[in-house]
């Protein structure tokens, strides 16, 4: 019986040793081995006691520590305010004018008066400088207009112009057929008796504009042959008609019409009045109708004339 007690006595020191040893570290407890344990109980009895191996539990997996969160950007720091202006400062009200003279109000007056004029004067030269411009553009356009019609006119004169060669042609040729047809043919010309009254000059320009000249004969076949023919064309009476023959150029000196020196003459004898008897007052020949004898006479006297042609 004392030895039963004695035994328990010996395995409660032994536990309560260990209990308080695990509760102040548990992991003193768990390093505990049998041996240890049974080391004591020799200590105490001397033989080895059946015990228990303590069941170690599995020793649990640290757990992972958690990853830091990510620190919170910092917030932005607030812009200060702006200081507030300073109210300015209320400016001083202006003194009164002082009211003008009389003298200054007339001084005023005619300055504004002055200036008036001048904004007239102004506004009436930019309207003399529109209406020059528009002059000018007006100018221009007409000599434009004037430059085409002086262009239109030339065409036109050159058209006149050519027409007027064309008939002035075609009278040449009329006369010279008139001639032919309606006068005398002597050899290879053709002599026409126009009982028209004109000059001697006058005669001679219209005989050549219709293609001729007037009659100059040359030679006595000539000379017979216009006299027969001229007093046929003007009979019952003595009707002079102009010759192309003068001798104005020098006294004396007879040309024919187109400047050669005539070597024929066919000169009125008569016992009263021979020819040439004017002088130098009568420069121009005419021939006799009822004879065919020339005369001299007076360049501007008026008769008839005649024209001769080539055949």
């Amino acid at each position: 019986m004392g030895l039963a007690v004695l035994l328990l006595a010996a395995l409660a020191l032994p536990c309560v040793s260990w209990a308080e040893t695990a509760g102040n570290s548990t992991a003193l407890g768990q390093d505990r081995t049998a041996q240890d344990i049974q080391s004591d109980w020799v200590r105490g009895r001397g033989d080895t006691p059946d015990i228990e191996e303590p069941v170690l539990e599995p020793e649990t997996e640290p757990e992972p520590e958690p990853k830091p969160e990510p620190e919170p950007e910092p917030e932005p720091e607030p812009e200060p305010e702006p200081e507030p202006e300073p109210e300015p400062e209320p400016e001083p009200e202006p003194e009164p004018e002082p009211e003008p003279t009389a003298a200054e109000s007339d001084y005023e007056s005619n300055y504004n008066y002055l200036l008036s004029r001048l904004a007239a004067m102004d506004q009436a030269i930019h309207k003399l400088n529109v209406g020059h411009y528009t002059l000018d553009v007006k100018v221009s356009q007409l000599q434009d207009r004037l430059l085409r019609m002086e262009g239109k006119v030339a065409d036109v004169e050159d058209s006149i112009h050519d027409v007027s060669n064309f008939c002035k042609d075609n009278r040449k040729e009329i006369g010279r057929l008139e001639g032919c047809v309606k006068g005398r043919k002597v050899g290879q010309k053709c002599f026409l008796v126009y009982r028209v009254y004109d000059t001697y000059v006058g005669a001679s320009q219209k005989c050549q504009e219709r293609g001729g000249r007037m009659a100059m004969p040359r030679d006595r076949r000539e000379q017979e042959a216009l006299a027969e023919y001229v007093k046929l064309a003007l009979p019952g009476s003595n009707w002079p008609v102009w010759l192309g023959i003068n001798d104005l150029r020098s006294e004396g000196l007879y040309l024919f019409d187109d400047g050669t020196r005539v070597t024929y003459f066919q000169w009125r004898k008569h016992f009263l009045s021979s020819q040439p008897d004017g002088g130098k007052r009568e420069n121009c020949v005419a021939m006799s109708s009822d004879d065919g004898d020339w005369w001299d006479n007076y360049c501007d006297r008026r008769m008839y004339y005649l024209c001769e042609f080539e055949a």
